[in-house]
């Protein structure tokens, strides 16, 4: 039996997209069970919608704090027992509490080499700092940004002519093929 994933997102969904292709393979481990977004503009709900798998918004500016947010996420992540909780571009830092509820279940994928540029604006810091290389890092969640235990990491070649837009593709494609490898390895 396929084990239970669920993806929370803030964006256009490419990462949830990647994972769902792969979940469509008769020899991949998992399915996506439910999609969760904190904003209902994220256009990856349309990709969950599409695919016919259940999604929910839990609106981050619908709730006085991060803590009663927090607590509408857990529980609707919980009435699906996931195996793994995958972040694909959701933009919230998760408490520490959270995590703990879920300790050893959450996964991120980051775009860029860990532990170099945690947080944001990775492309134009490996730029500017000058950087031979970049690439992307799926790594476990815990209380620290970015911080976890790494799973996989894939690197890419900084050229000379290369611009955020540019890199940002180049890291992406890695990351679409990243980030559904490093679930597969997980749970087979």
């Amino acid at each position: 039996m396929k084990k239970k994933l669920v993806v929370l997102i803030s964006g256009r969904g490419s990462n949830l997209n990647s994972i769902i292709n792969a979940t469509k393979e008769a020899d991949y481990p998992a399915t996506v069970s439910l999609v969760v977004s904190d904003t209902s503009k994220a256009q990856g709900l349309n990709i969950a919608r599409d695919n016919d798998i259940d999604n929910f918004i839990v609106e981050r500016n619908s709730f006085n704090n991060k803590n009663e947010f927090e607590k509408n996420l857990i529980k609707k992540i919980i009435q699906y027992d996931p195996h793994l909780i995958c972040l694909a571009g959701f933009m919230i830092v998760l408490s520490r509490g959270f995590v703990k509820k879920f300790k050893g279940k959450i996964i991120n994928i980051h775009p860029s080499l860990l532990p170099k540029y945690k947080g944001l604006n990775t492309y134009e810091r490996a730029i500017n700092s000058g950087d031979k290389y970049s690439g992307c890092t799926v790594h476990h969640v815990n209380d620290e940004l970015d911080g976890g235990e790494i799973i996989a990491q894939k690197k890419v070649v900084i050229t000379s002519d290369e611009n955020i837009d540019t890199l940002r593709e180049k890291i992406l494609k890695q990351e679409h093929k990243l980030y559904p490898n490093a679930i597969k390895t997980l749970l087979s």
